[in-house]
């Protein structure tokens, strides 16, 4: 399913995206790196074997952009305007290497852009689950949408 413009969505919608992602090492190596985060937790094994967690914690922002990522062909794929902004983003549970995600996504708010005609502007609320459905990561998106029909 590709992206929804703005007047195919209401209140409440939701979708279980089929897209799952399994974490690997390198992902979180590369993401870690690539961003100049320095954090040992999520770098270096040794370090992370004394902490809390016992192993190496994959990178939040990695798990962020991931949840956004694995929603976005079921949401604003093609229909997106730009993203507004992300609000309320919480991180429940730790991502080990190895944990396969996956995302849900509801509709919370919708209105029609004040300064476009043209675009609408939606709220979604994406929680991220693990293998065992502990929430990992959750937010809420504000994106403007094209509409389909004025």
């Amino acid at each position: 399913m590709a992206g929804r413009y703005f007047d195919e969505w209401t209140v409440g919608d939701r979708i279980a995206h089929e897209i799952r992602r399994t974490v690997t090492e390198t992902d979180n190596l590369l993401f870690t790196t690539l961003s100049h985060n320095p954090q040992p937790l999520h770098l270096d094994a040794d370090y992370a074997a004394g902490t809390e967690f016992g192993r190496i914690v994959v990178n939040g922002t990695f798990t962020f952009a991931l949840t956004v990522g694995l929603s976005v062909g079921d949401t604003t794929l093609g229909t997106l305007v730009a993203n507004l902004g992300y609000d309320k983003v919480t991180m429940p549970k730790p991502v080990f290497i190895g944990d396969t995600l996956r995302v849900e996504t509801e509709v919370m708010e919708l209105r029609r852009s004040n300064s476009r005609p043209d675009a609408g502007i939606i709220t979604f609320r994406h929680v991220t689950l693990n293998q065992r459905n502990e929430t990992v990561c959750q937010c809420l998106r504000t994106a403007m949408l094209q509409v389909k029909s004025s």
